[in-house]
């Protein structure tokens, strides 16, 4: 590590950043945003290791979950609440339903940035850049809002900051107290077959804590049944941003990237002798890297003693994205040869970015069909070869959106995507969708812990 420094990824080459127009102007902000307090502290990052730790050992398990991109426009106490709330509906039907711990992790307080296919985007024979997130540009298809500003940067730390700010008082402040398990539940969720289900349960939760208070443990002398805590993280694609938010702890004398407690490098951006490996290798934070379908077995092991060569548990989360279609044929030999090699990971599903489609009317969205059988086919996978399923990745919000077609409780056609279609790009499982997911992936770790 002695020749490594929080700016030396700028020394190698680089995927999947924006062109900006005005170098000056990108400098003397990176400048600015380096003077700004962190977001997170060390410490937390530390205890969020900890705990995936346990997720490594299969004794927790990790919801991870959050918006695909976060908006600027968006960007309100309300949506802020309905993710927080979902995410606690989750954890709760997991922990009680599956009778494990879960480790709450949110794609919010920094989710900005976006990788993309193309560098350019053409529309009536008219090529713009293409939109990367609200920190870079604006989705508008004009000349103007297509163009990078380094400004953005500083609006995305400040957005970031309110963000974190009202997470930790809904989990400290009395919104995560079970008592509060049925206040949870959403407007649009109880109306429906799956709000019972949930209600069922929450009713069960209740009768549990009043059997507690009756002999003496309560909300008032037990803090783990009035606070949580839901840690952030999100995609570290913008490397000037991350770097400006780096610090050295105080206690330990290590680096950790201060803009979330956990980072994660996209699929696109894996590449052994590129710069976000460069980056990812000197920081602390508990980090995660997705695993695409074009993952080979050795360089696999290469990646994971370039992330994690101490084979430390919890500092390293394999998100596998690998589609429905093939996920049973590729996964296996990974996993294998993983587990062969005796590295210390939490492997972790994204059913979402390997089941993107296009409708005939345009719209990009998700099967939830094709979600749940990539899901059941990780946790079969898993069994099979004796290892430990200990996480799920989900691009979900807490609003009621059309943008994944399917699902019980939701049921939405094609035709229906573009009722509530409001994603900034990519489609997410709405609050119905990503509960009955939740209740889905219960009885499956029912299962696995008997």
């Amino acid at each position: 590590m002695n020749n490594w420094n929080p700016g030396s990824w700028r020394d190698f080459p680089i995927k999947q950043q924006p062109t900006y127009n005005d170098l000056e102007k990108l400098k003397k902000v990176e400048k600015e945003l380096a003077t700004y307090p962190p977001l997170i502290f060390a410490e937390e990052a530390r205890r969020l290791k900890s705990q995936l730790a346990q997720v490594v050992e299969g004794n927790a398990f990790l919801l991870q979950g959050g918006d695909c991109a976060e908006s600027f426009n968006a960007f309100n106490a309300n949506n802020i609440k309905d993710l927080f709330k979902v995410m606690m509906q989750m954890a709760v039907v997991l922990t009680f339903s599956g009778g494990c711990p879960v480790v709450k992790v949110g794609r919010i307080a920094g989710q900005f940035a976006k990788p993309r296919s193309s560098d350019f985007e053409e529309i009536k024979g008219v090529s713009l850049p293409s939109y990367r997130g609200d920190i870079i540009n604006n989705m508008d298809f004009t000349q103007k809002d297509r163009t990078p500003k380094a400004k953005k940067l500083l609006k995305a730390y400040n957005q970031s900051a309110a963000t974190l700010n009202l997470l930790r008082a809904f989990a400290r402040g009395g919104m995560a107290d079970l008592h509060k398990v049925h206040a949870w539940n959403l407007d649009f969720v109880k109306d429906n077959t799956l709000g019972e289900m949930y209600e069922q349960l929450a009713n069960k939760i209740s009768e549990t804590l009043k059997f507690m208070e009756s002999c003496g443990i309560t909300s008032e002398n037990t803090s783990k049944l009035r606070e949580t805590v839901l840690y952030t993280s999100h995609e570290a694609l913008l490397l000037n941003y991350e770097e400006a938010l780096t610090r050295r702890d105080s206690l330990s004398g290590d680096w950790y990237d201060c803009s979330a407690h956990m980072l994660w490098i996209g699929d696109r951006t894996r590449g052994l002798n590129d710069a976000h490996i460069e980056y990812f290798r000197g920081i602390h934070n508990p980090i995660g890297c997705k695993v695409g379908p074009s993952m080979k077995e050795d360089e696999l092991i290469e990646l994971i003693d370039a992330l994690n060569p101490e084979n430390e548990a919890g500092r390293l989360n394999l998100i596998v994205r690998m589609g429905h279609e093939k996920v049973a044929d590729i996964f296996p030999k990974l996993l294998r040869k993983v587990k062969q090699e005796g590295k210390k990971v939490v492997w972790s599903c994204d059913p979402m970015h390997g089941n993107t489609t296009k409708t005939d009317n345009g719209y990009k969205t998700r099967d939830f069909e094709a979600i749940l059988s990539e899901v059941k086919q990780f946790f079969q996978i898993h069994k099979a070869e004796g290892t430990y399923a200990g996480g799920i990745h989900l691009e979900m919000t807490g609003q009621n959106v059309t943008e994944c077609t399917g699902s019980e409780s939701a049921a939405i056609t094609a035709e229906g995507l573009s009722s509530r279609y409001h994603t900034q790009c990519d489609p997410r499982l709405n609050a119905d969708q990503a509960l009955e997911l939740a209740f889905m992936i219960a009885d499956t770790l029912k299962e696995a812990r008997a």
